[in-house]
């Protein structure tokens, strides 16, 4: 009888390595991190870990590229299912964040390891794709919810893009920073007063 293949795929291995990195990286910050202590703590050899990365610095590109991946299907799977902004962004509200990668877990881990990368001017190009990538999203979903509210928006729809985005990463900034003058529904808010502005009905 043939044996059953039980040694895991590279997928898998690249799962526990980020989950073990993002836990080592909260532990002991970025900076200091070994690649020797994420192997481990995912329960791998150092040369598994090579055998996937060839540094820390591409394993975290990879665990930045992955989330943004993960989170542009997730979205792009809500706006598939609530075609109207309002039941969209109530959505949004109600997305379980406990079942996300392991930086839509942890803004403030995601958010340190953008400024990581960015310290290194030579991979300020890969935060920037990933960027335009996010920016794109946020253009198509106004874009699809004004289209199906049949309204024009005032503002050009990549502009409004880009402006979303800012106020998404500024208030989740300023959430970490000061929680008790920066209510959880901020973000949430200020897309209601952006939304008006826009004339997007959300109906």
């Amino acid at each position: 009888m043939s044996r059953v293949r039980t040694r895991p795929t590279r997928d898998d291995t690249r799962e526990k390595l980020f989950e073990a990195a993002a836990r080592v990286f909260e532990e002991q910050g970025i900076g200091g991190a070994s690649i020797e202590a994420i192997a481990a703590a995912a329960g791998f050899t150092r040369g598994a870990f090579y055998s996937n990365f060839k540094s820390k610095d591409e394993l975290i590109i990879a665990m930045l590229e992955d989330h943004v991946e993960q989170s542009m299907r997730r979205i792009r799977d809500l706006l598939e299912r609530h075609k109207s902004l309002a039941d969209f962004i109530d959505a949004l509200k109600t997305m379980d964040r406990s079942q996300q990668d392991p930086l839509g877990r942890s803004p403030l881990l995601h958010m340190e390891m953008i400024l990581f990368v960015a310290r290194a001017e030579k991979r300020r190009p890969e935060l920037a794709k990933r960027l335009r990538a996010r920016k794109k999203l946020v253009t198509d979903i106004i874009e699809t919810t004004a289209r199906n509210s049949g309204r024009t928006t005032i503002l050009n729809p990549t502009w409004a893009g880009a402006l979303v985005l800012a106020l998404e990463d500024g208030f989740r900034l300023h959430r970490l920073i000061d929680p008790e003058t920066t209510p959880p529904d901020s973000f949430f808010r200020a897309i209601g007063d952006l939304q008006r502005a826009m004339g997007i009905s959300s109906a």
